[in-house]
């Protein structure tokens, strides 16, 4: 087939979109057929974009074909991309959502696609609608949902905010794919020693930019019960802040936690994502709201424990007592499973738990749900 996806890919950085896009296009590729990503001239206005800089300063990947065009606040732009593409061979389009943001845009094109009657266009949803609500949110998600002509999903809370739009159009729950591009799993102390970290101590990680809703804060309360003071267990936060950086620092000071948690602070490139990962003895996604997360799957593929809260569709991808702890949002909550984690050595328990999982969660299931009964 030939396929158009239209999301985030390289010059942008590496997160989860970029990942994502890049990595399904790889598999694309390797099932056979011809894969064109249109990505941005612009993604985000600078004032807009919380990070430090939208771009990537790796290497551009040799094996994808990237054409930059999509101005994501020029609706003249649109007409353009979404015309040609109308043009083009293109029997798939297939296009990322992650932001109402996105909606006006990728609406547009979408639309223009759709007369030639001839390509269709499938949305993969990240979340419909933000976890940070704005007033004009389900206005905009509207627009988008009557673009497209079916969707995929990763769990089962975007399929509900999917249906609040529209009950008629297809739909495909699929669970969200491993990350299996960061490198593979290697020894624990040469992780280590490549991050500058002692082996004596044990550690905890927290992966991935850090937002209010991400729920650092609650991870730093349920590290500050006294256990973990008596023990040598440290948190390593490894990460860049797209919220205000004071209020950690002033939590961190708070709760007399000042030297005992290890900041990462930047954003993490690709190539340095398995060192934090295979360091670690368990990773901690304490989400105040969610729907999917794409660390979960970086954490399969290294084949680490994890502790989730229960939102979202977090519980969906960690089975509770087989690979990890599924808890309320609440950091005595936290606090009580990470140290039966560790004082029970439960990582020798969920191995083989986080072995027979991870299997579930081939590329090929999601080339699969993607390209629906086009075959």
């Amino acid at each position: 087939m030939k396929i158009t996806i239209v999301g985030t890919a390289y010059p942008y950085r590496g997160g989860g979109i970029a990942t994502y896009v890049e990595r399904l296009a790889r598999e694309l590729q390797a099932e056979g057929d011809e894969v064109l990503i249109e990505t941005f001239t612009l993604q985000y206005p600078s004032f807009l974009f919380p990070g430090k800089t939208q771009y990537s300063d790796e290497a551009p990947p040799q094996d994808l074909r990237i054409r930059r065009s999509v101005n994501s606040c020029n609706p003249f732009n649109w007409l353009r991309v979404g015309r040609r593409l109308a043009r083009s061979e293109a029997e798939l389009v297939v296009m990322k959502f992650w932001t109402p943001f996105m909606a006006p845009c990728l609406g547009t094109i979408a639309r223009l696609v759709r007369r030639n009657k001839r390509t269709r266009v499938v949305a993969i949803v990240d979340n419909m609608l933000p976890h940070e609500h704005h007033v004009f949110d389900k206005v905009l998600a509207a627009y988008f949902v009557r673009s497209v002509d079916r969707f995929v999903v990763m769990s089962e809370a975007v399929l509900r905010e999917v249906e609040l739009f529209d009950r008629r159009k297809p739909k495909t729950l699929c669970l969200h794919p491993l990350y299996d591009n960061f490198g593979a799993v290697m020894p624990r102390e040469a992780a280590l020693e490549h991050l500058g970290l002692p082996a004596d101590a044990r550690y905890m990680l927290f992966f991935g930019f850090i937002r209010d809703y991400k729920g650092l804060d609650l991870l730093m309360r349920a590290y500050a019960h006294p256990w973990f003071a008596g023990h040598n267990v440290r948190l390593v936060v490894a990460g860049e802040f797209y919220n205000n950086r004071s209020r950690y620092e002033e939590l961190e000071r708070e709760l007399g936690l000042t030297g005992r948690i290890i900041w990462r602070s930047d954003f993490i490139p690709n190539d340095e994502v398995a060192y934090y990962f295979n360091a670690a003895d368990i990773v901690v996604q304490p989400y105040k709201s969610a729907t999917q997360s794409g660390v979960t799957q970086v954490a399969y593929h290294f084949e680490k424990p994890m502790l989730v809260t229960d939102v979202g569709g977090l519980a969906e991808m960690v089975p509770a007592g087989k690979v990890g702890y599924v808890t309320p949002v609440d950091p005595d909550a936290i606090a009580a499973s990470l140290i039966d984690f560790y004082e029970n050595d439960r990582a020798t328990a969920f191995r083989p738990g986080l072995l027979e999982e991870k299997k579930k969660y081939a590329w090929s299931n999601m080339t699969r749900a993607v390209k629906g009964n086009l075959r």
